[in-house]
């Protein structure tokens, strides 16, 4: 690999995109270029270091040794790079600060954080879906998100930074006929035999759908197979009633017409829910945000499992694990 080059830091994000998917139409996707483009600025690099960074063939993308060698060293000129324009632009710009869904418990976390720094501007979006946000907060369209960061990939989790938030207990939305509806607590049990809608097919939410498999395996219910992404009240009521699939959900999802949200216990399964932000940001209003959060799970006991719970094994990014 040749020694020293002056290498434009766009080149080396472009190579990190593509060594992180190993699949070039993917990493064009995620960083909003066209594969052409991408392809070019891959050889260009190749070109200044003297080295094949790829080994290419019709059915896969894998990287060279040099390309290994290469990958940590482009990651932190990376986040060197975003730490530097934000360090620059971040105090006088808003915070973009997915919420996920609207009616969720985010917004109280919101509203404590701009109490505590009013002169900040935090603005709040809904991606639904922690994988989606991901891909907003590594091209810097967002800046934060909540979510299950232990379900993301590897290679994400290595660009963020995270702060554990809270064991929220899982639900299910039924229809109000449902046999399970009456019911003021659904055991897990109770749903064997059903299909249950957990954002199968979104690809913005395939953390939730893992930790729904993983949640479903061996107990005799599956996971729904892919539906419309349902976006309102109205089309969520068409779309339940023409399936009538449960809905896997958390107890403080928002009321859904015709519905009824009732808990799941025995066990209580919980889904791990974490403040998520992009590997070096510096903004005051994030250590707003994320002072809220801790002020507000504290006050709660967000942070306290809950005996007879249930979690997936190996859970990186909880308190005590030491993942990451």
């Amino acid at each position: 690999m040749a020694s020293s080059y002056d290498i434009d830091p766009r080149l080396l994000r472009a190579f990190t995109a593509v060594a992180e998917e190993l699949h070039f139409t993917r990493a064009a996707a995620g960083l909003h270029v066209a594969q052409q483009a991408l392809s070019r600025d891959i050889r260009r690099l190749e070109r200044e270091l003297g080295a094949e960074l790829f080994a290419r063939t019709t059915r896969q993308v894998a990287l060279t040794p040099e390309g290994e060698r290469l990958l940590p060293y482009a990651r932190r000129v990376s986040a060197a790079h975003d730490e530097l324009l934000d360090a620059f632009r971040a105090a006088h710009r808003p915070l973009l600060a997915d919420l996920n869904t609207p009616g969720l418990v985010q917004e109280r976390i919101l509203r404590r954080a701009r109490e505590l720094a009013p002169e900040q501007e935090l603005m709040a979006r809904f991606e639904s879906g922690l994988t989606g946000a991901v891909r907003e907060i590594l091209a810097g369209r967002l800046d934060t998100s909540f979510g299950r960061y232990g379900g993301l990939d590897a290679a994400l989790r290595a660009r963020l930074d995270a702060q554990f938030v809270r064991y929220e207990r899982m639900a299910v939305i039924l229809p109000e006929d449902h046999a399970l509806a009456a019911l003021p607590e659904v055991p897990l049990d109770g749903l064997v035999g059903e299909r249950v809608y957990a954002g199968a097919g979104n690809d913005r939410t395939p953390e939730w759908t893992d930790l729904a498999a993983r949640l479903f395996a061996g107990r005799g219910i599956e996971v729904a197979p892919p539906a419309p992404l349902a976006v309102g009240h109205e089309e969520f009521r068409r779309i339940m009633a023409k399936h009538r699939h449960p809905v896997l959900a958390v107890v403080d999802f928002p009321p859904m017409p015709d519905c009824v949200l009732r808990p799941l216990v025995d066990p209580v399964p919980l889904s791990p829910v974490s403040l998520v932000w992009r590997k070096g940001l510096r903004h005051p209003a994030l250590d707003a945000l994320r002072t809220a959060a801790a002020e507000i799970g504290a006050q709660e006991g967000w942070r306290t499992r809950p005996a007879g719970s249930w979690l997936p094994a190996d859970e990186p990014g909880l308190p005590g694990t030491g993942t990451a």
